[in-house]
Parts: structure tokens; C-alpha cells; sequence
């Protein structure tokens, strides 16, 4: 296949799987919304909205492995973005709302700045893998860079996006890996200690990946979404260029792009972090106001019954009668309380 159609091969497949991650950014982000914190990952196992969410995920991932075998990383990542595009208003008519400007301005943003990244991006098909010292080492230095964000501290969730955008980035490149070893038969035997140690790491950062991304989607969609996205194909696309031979066009005026690109993408990021913070304080303002008005002011639904009032204990003061020669007794008080038994 020519070079030009192997491009256009690997943008329509990359469009379609950013379609699917997209549908699986939002359904995991409602799953999130309704899991507690604390819930693990066996509770997780037993949702059936958790396996939608990774079946959408394998779908794309699977799209995306076949748009990797016809395009380069740094082609086919940074197209990932696409995904903020449709899981921004997707996740927001979820939940019952209009996107606001706030939020098209952030995504604009951080879509210009992945546009930016993509035009210095080669486009040519991918021929290097990964050596087995390579693989253990890109393995090593992620799994030192997640423990690093993952560590508690001040804004959760971006970290968590970071850290997983990172890991599915990883992830990426040694599928790559993989691909190209198992459809170019001169870069080594099929079976060997090289592809079964990069198979099991993919496995291990693509389930990594999509285990911090649910924890950090518990603080809302835009924001941890766009930190994925740009994180994914910034760590792809650092293995490539380091590791895998590729080469951004255009020399110095490609990597001054590249620079702006990355400063625009992440104002965008930074403008969704606030209308995510926004909404969520409108959100807990409404929750407040529903919860302190009182209980008998809130309409009945027919059928309704009242719940009944707490019996209050009454006084009864009760006097003794005059003598009948009117000397003046002094009344003694009585306290009856309802319900007790009569006086003898």
C-alpha cells in the first residue's frame, strides 16, 4: 500500500476509535458518579455499566492497534483528540445540560493545540520496534512516573489523568511494537521472550490506564478527558521520536509549532478544569437549597400519606376542691403526662 493511502487508512480507523473511547470517556464518567469513592475494583467487576464501558474501550482499542499498523504515533495519536470533540457534549446532554462557552473554549483549545502537534507529525508507516532492553526500560520509567502522580496530594483527578493518559500512551507504543513484529516477519521470530514481555506489558498499562481513568473521571468528564488526551499522545509520541526512528517535519519550524500547540492545549485544559469546578459548585448550591427547606412546606404527591407528629408530653394542673368550711388549702400540682394512668 502506497504511503498516501496507508494515511488515510490510519485517520479513518483513528476516527472511529475515537468515537468509541469517547462513548466509553462518558459512560464510565456516570459510572464514576455513582460509585463511592471507596468502592474497589471487585465491586467495579460486578457493574454491568463498568463491561460496557470496557467493551467500548477494547472496540476503539482495538481500531485504534489497526490504525497503528498502517501510520506512525506520532500520526496517530495525537487524532485521539477527536475524542474530546464528542465526549464533551455527549457527557454534558447526559447529565441534562448545555455545554458552556467555557467549556467550547477549552475544547478548542486543547483541539487546536492536538491539531498543531499533528502537523509536524510524519506519515510515513512505522517499520523500528522495540528491543527487549527498550521495552523493560520504557516499562520501568512509566511505572516510576505513575507511582509519582499517584501519590495523594492536590488535584486528584488531573494527576490520575495524567497518569493514565501516560499509561495508554505506553500502552500504544508497544502494541506497536507488536503489530509491526507480527506482520513484518524480518524484524525477528514471531514467538519470542521480546513479544511475550511486551504483550504482558501492554496488557498491564491498557488495564492500568483504564482503572485511573475512573478515578479520575469521579470529579467530572472535561477536564480529566483532556488531560488524557494530551497526555496519550505526548507519551507516544516521546517514544517514537526517541526510541523508534521517527521525525517531526519541517525541522525547527515543526518543533516551534509543536511548542505552541502544547501551550494552547493546555490553556484549554485549564479552561475546562474551571468550568468543571463551576459546575460542580452550581451543583452543590442547588443540592443545598432542596435540602434546607423545610419538610412541611414540600408538596405531597396524591396518595401520600403524612407522617405522624411525635406525641409532646402535655401538663394538666389540677387543683384540689375547697373544704366545705372554705378554709384556703394550697393547690398542689400535679403533672399528668400523656398516656400515663389515671390518678387513684
Amino acid at each position: 500500500m502506497s504511503g498516501t493511502n496507508a494515511t488515510l487508512v490510519a485517520v479513518a480507523l483513528s476516527l472511529v476509535s475515537a468515537g468509541a473511547y469517547a462513548a466509553a470517556a462518558v459512560a464510565q464518567s456516570r459510572l464514576a458518579g455513582r460509585t463511592q469513592p471507596s468502592a474497589g475494583v471487585l465491586r467495579l467487576l460486578g457493574r454491568g455499566a463498568w463491561w460496557s464501558a470496557v467493551g467500548l474501550n477494547a472496540g476503539g482499542a482495538l481500531l485504534h492497534v489497526a490504525a497503528l499498523n498502517y501510520g506512525p504515533l506520532t500520526l496517530v495519536q495525537p487524532l485521539g483528540a477527536l475524542t474530546l470533540v464528542v465526549a464533551v457534549p455527549l457527557g454534558a446532554r447526559a447529565a441534562g445540560r448545555r455545554v458552556g462557552r467555557t467549556e467550547w473554549r477549552g475544547t478548542a483549545l486543547a483541539l487546536l493545540g492536538l491539531g498543531a502537534l499533528l502537523l509536524t507529525a510524519g506519515g510515513s508507516a512505522p517499520h523500528d520496534t522495540l528491543t527487549l532492553p527498550e521495552a523493560l526500560g520504557v516499562g520501568a520509567a512509566t511505572m516510576a512516573v505513575v507511582a509519582g502522580l499517584s501519590r495523594p496530594g492536590a488535584r486528584p483527578g488531573l494527576r490520575h489523568a495524567a497518569a493514565s493518559g501516560i499509561t495508554s500512551g505506553v500502552a500504544s507504543a508497544l502494541t506497536q511494537t507488536l503489530t509491526v513484529a507480527v506482520t513484518d516477519h524480518t524484524t525477528g521470530p514471531l514467538f519470542s521472550w521480546r513479544l511475550l514481555t511486551v504483550a504482558l506489558l501492554v496488557s498491564a498499562f491498557a488495564m492500568g490506564g483504564l482503572l485511573l481513568s475512573q478515578t479520575a473521571y469521579r470529579g467530572g468528564l472535561g477536564a480529566p478527558l483532556a488531560v488524557v488526551t494530551l497526555a496519550n499522545p505526548v507519551a507516544a509520541a516521546a517514544i517514537g521520536l526517541a526510541l523508534l526512528g521517527e521525525r517531526l517535519q519541517g525541522g525547527p519550524v515543526s518543533l516551534a509549532l509543536a511548542l505552541l500547540g502544547t501551550a494552547a492545549a493546555v490553556r484549554g485544559v485549564i479552561l475546562l478544569s474551571r468550568a468543571q469546578a463551576r459546575s460542580a459548585e452550581g451543583a452543590a448550591l442547588r443540592g443545598e437549597r432542596s435540602t434546607d427547606s423545610p419538610a412541611a412546606a414540600r408538596p405531597t404527591a396524591p396518595g401520600d400519606t403524612p407522617a405522624p407528629a411525635e406525641p409532646v408530653p402535655s401538663r394538666v394542673v389540677i387543683g384540689r376542691p375547697r373544704p366545705a368550711d372554705g378554709t384556703p388549702l394550697g393547690a398542689e400540682l400535679l403533672t399528668v403526662r400523656a398516656g400515663a394512668p389515671p390518678l387513684p
